[in-house]
């Protein structure tokens, strides 16, 4: 049996992901689990889906605490002390992270102890897309690290944003962005041992279980809200140009978050610790004074 657990944050698509899989590995012939596990519900919060998949019937249930394969589809979850989007990861698992360092780098940076497949699928996504999508792309990169058909990607991607977009267009653009992850990604072989034990001539199965406190979180602790810095949700990020400004405070009145604060001197500046990137700033500004530049690396930004 494979055990993935997709790693993303509100928005990003991972619950769609994990059901791509899920429906992908089905029309291949499998048994297949998909299912979401959201914190918040709200756009940028953490949020992890899991998929199981296998030639047998699959008895067990609930989140997955020791996964074969973690996608991450956003980086800056590595930093996370909360998340730890790697907690659990099975010795000889493998882990696919959305970036653009190269598996190496990615390794060193986050001291990874597995192997590392990474890919910049954010980028495929503006370049294919036109927007950040992640859903359907993580999902091609999946299916193909499990060893799953192109036909049954295809038909999964069609089966599964018939639910939810109208648009045609946009629903081939899918496809086809999630078979060119498919084929971007160089498979790993995996080297778990597995622990799942059956008796002779015995249909029980001896599972491994979730702890009762983590099945069970109790929030005992003041609220941490100034320490999630919410600048890691973001993309593009506001650039400024002070020579055309003329400190109208347009920008500063439109920031949703009060991410735009002013300097000694009255010229506005960006908290970037917490702007999350919504670029109503860059849409608001009357001189054209605000810009944006798309992040390249993730940020450590988490106190």
């Amino acid at each position: 049996m494979y055990r993935l657990r997709f790693h993303g944050r509100g928005g990003q698509g991972a619950r769609v992901a994990s059901k791509v899989l899920g429906t992908a590995a089905f029309l291949d012939g499998y048994y297949a689990q998909d299912f979401p596990l959201y914190g918040a519900e709200r756009r940028g919060a953490p949020v992890a889906a899991s998929t199981r998949i296998s030639e047998d019937p699959i008895m067990e249930r609930g989140v997955i605490p020791e996964p074969d394969i973690v996608i991450v589809m956003d980086e800056t979850l590595l930093h996370d002390p909360l998340t730890m989007p790697l907690s659990g990861l099975k010795p000889g698992g493998i882990v696919i992270i959305n970036t653009t360092h190269s598996p190496a780098e990615a390794e060193a940076e986050y001291k990874i102890n597995a192997q590392v497949l990474t890919l910049d699928i954010t980028k495929i996504g503006l370049d294919m897309l036109g927007m950040p999508i992640l859903s359907t792309l993580a999902g091609g990169v999946a299916a193909r690290i499990v060893g799953l058909s192109e036909d049954s990607l295809t038909e999964a991607v069609k089966n599964v944003l018939s639910e939810i977009i109208t648009d045609r267009k946009l629903l081939d653009k899918n496809v086809a962005a999630a078979l060119y992850c498919f084929n971007a990604i160089t498979p790993a072989k995996m080297e778990i041992k597995t622990t799942e034990t059956v008796k002779k001539k015995s249909t029980v199965i001896s599972l491994p279980f979730e702890p009762a406190e983590v099945s069970s979180p109790a929030i005992n602790a003041t609220g941490n809200t100034p320490l999630r810095m919410t600048g890691n949700w973001r993309v593009f990020r506001p650039a400024w140009n002070y020579d055309s400004c003329t400190r109208c405070m347009i920008c500063v009145a439109r920031c949703p978050d009060g991410c735009i604060l002013v300097n000694e001197d009255g010229y506005p500046y960006t908290d970037y610790d917490n702007c999350k990137g919504c670029l109503i700033c860059v849409e608001e500004c009357p001189t054209n004074t605000l810009g944006k530049v798309m992040e390249v690396h993730a940020k450590k930004m988490i106190g």
